[in-house]
Formats: structure tokens, C-alpha cells, sequence
């Protein structure tokens, strides 16, 4: 008998949902930021969105890419995909649920924004909704201030985005907050480099609290905290001016974000063993990074 019962599905078509609705309005609030943007200092004109609706090579579903590229955002993509497939004996004995019945179904959004503006931070954002014979949320939100007088805990860019993912968990759970914190810190370590990839946010995996509509309400808050917060980040950068000096710093911690993500991510893994499409999830890779 399949665990995938119709309250599973109908769960799934609504995180699917939220999640589509999620990604048009984050590209919504780019776009009005590329439309502030300063001629003086970001000349050409505003980016727009390009949406890729793609479908997968095994099971069924799929997903839509977006990407946009302007003036203020060198590069960001905001992806969404959902499936019904089975995982393999491998990827099965590594998931709740799934050692009997390997089927599950899956919804989620993930986003990578890399601004030109070297004052500006880079930020990640995913949420996900997956199940199995089980079923649990996951996801999170963490910023990478690029320039290394920006990476203080006392700075204020980290203030502001730590300050708005505790208020996305507190209404639900306070302790929440500091163990997603500290979840997000250990996950989002560098230990070749012994060094974190940014200032942290919050980080949650196979999130099941017992109540659906809890969890749900708690990952949707995750999602409208970093809508309010990054566009308030960014106004807040980007009217600084940079040079040769800041732009390679930026590229150099640049190189930081792709070892991470091609060493140590579970998110990258999953989504290549899955059958995930390749150009969404190694969208995350910077547009031009250096080493030193």
C-alpha cells in the first residue's frame, strides 16, 4: 500500500503553491530594486525575470527556473520544483520512511542572489516540504556579507537578518530560534578553511513538530521574513560606491560559496541524485569568483 495517501497529496499541491506564489513576489521585489537602482553607479537597464519551466527524467513533476541577471543583481536565481518519484536504495536507506516504500512526494523553493555591489550581501533561502511513509518541512535562510568588515555579529546587516528569522520562529516555538541558529552555524562551516560562509540566519531539516498546519504556517513566516528583510538589506548597501579593491574581496569570498556548495551541501546532492535539472541547481555558483 503507498504511503503517498490523498491528504499527502492534497498537503503537497499546497506547499507547491505557496511556494510558486513565493517566487513571483521575491522577483517582484527584485525587480523594483533594479528599477531604483542609480544610473551613476548601475548603468544599463534593470534586470528582468526568465522563467524556465523544465520537467524531470524520472517520475513525474518538475519544476520552473528563474533567473534574473540586471544591473543591481549580477545573478540570482529563484527555483521551484515539485515531484512523485521513488528514491533509489541508496538515497532510500538515508530517509525517514522510505525503507519500505521508497515512493515520496516533494514541493519546494530555493534561491541564490548574488549582487554586483560588493557592500551588498549575498543571501540563500529554501524551504521544502517532502514525504514519505513520513512526512516534515525544512529549510532556512542564511546571509554572506562579502567584504570582511561587514562580517562582525555586530554589524548591522546581521542584526537586521537575525532579528527577522527569530521573529519568523518565535510565534511558533521561542526555542526554535536559537537551536535553528546554532544548526544553521555548525551547518554552514567551512572545516577545510575552519571558517563559517557567512554571518549564519537559520537552518531546519526533517522539521515535524506533529502538527501540519503549525509547521506549514512556521515555513510560510520563513519565507515572508526574508521578502521583508533582504530588500531592506540591500536599500541599505546599495547606494555605496566600491572599487577594484572591494570587487576582488567579493569575488575571493565568492570562491567560498562554491566550496561549500560543491563539497559539503546536501541540498546540491540531493537534488543531482534525485534528478533534479542541473541548471537550477548549480545556479548557486557565483557569476565570477576568484582564488587567491
Amino acid at each position: 500500500m503507498s504511503s503517498l495517501t490523498p491528504e499527502i497529496m492534497e498537503r503537497r499541491g499546497r506547499a507547491q503553491e505557496w511556494f510558486e506564489s513565493l517566487q513571483r513576489r521575491i522577483f517582484a521585489a527584485l525587480e523594483q530594486l533594479e528599477d531604483e537602482a542609480p544610473p551613476e553607479l548601475y548603468p544599463g537597464a534593470p534586470g528582468r525575470t526568465e522563467y524556465k519551466p523544465w520537467t524531470r527524467e524520472t517520475g513525474v513533476g518538475g519544476g520552473t527556473g528563474g533567473f534574473l541577471r540586471g544591473r543591481l543583481i549580477e545573478k540570482a536565481g529563484i527555483h521551484t520544483s515539485a515531484a512523485t518519484a521513488k528514491f533509489s536504495p541508496e538515497m532510500a536507506a538515508q530517509m525517514p520512511g522510505a525503507d519500505k516504500d521508497p515512493s515520496y512526494v516533494s514541493a519546494s523553493i530555493s534561491l541564490i542572489i548574488h549582487p554586483l555591489n560588493p557592500w551588498v550581501p549575498t543571501v540563500h533561502m529554501n524551504t521544502r516540504f517532502l514525504s514519505t511513509a513520513e512526512s516534515w518541512f525544512g529549510g532556512g535562510a542564511d546571509l554572506t556579507p562579502m567584504l570582511d568588515v561587514q562580517r562582525s555579529q555586530d554589524a548591522d546587516d546581521t542584526k537586521l537578518f537575525h532579528a527577522a528569522m527569530q521573529a519568523a520562529c518565535d510565534p511558533y516555538d521561542p526555542e526554535w530560534y536559537p537551536k535553528y541558529k546554532a544548526w544553521c552555524d555548525e551547518y554552514f562551516y567551512l572545516p577545510h578553511r575552519q571558517e563559517m560562509r557567512g554571518i549564519g540566519g537559520i537552518f531546519y531539516d526533517r522539521h515535524n513538530s506533529g502538527d501540519f498546519e503549525k509547521d506549514f504556517a512556521f515555513t510560510r513566516a520563513v519565507g515572508e521574513a526574508f521578502l521583508e528583510v533582504y530588500p531592506k538589506i540591500v536599500r541599505g548597501q546599495m547606494m555605496k560606491p566600491w572599487g577594484e579593491a572591494e570587487r576582488r574581496e567579493q569575488m575571493v569570498r565568492r570562491g567560498r560559496y562554491v566550496e561549500f556548495n560543491l563539497l559539503y551541501d546536501r541540498g546540491t546532492m540531493f537534488g543531482l541524485k534525485a534528478g533534479g535539472n542541473i541548471e537550477t541547481i548549480l545556479s548557486s555558483m557565483p557569476p565570477m569568483v576568484a582564488w587567491p
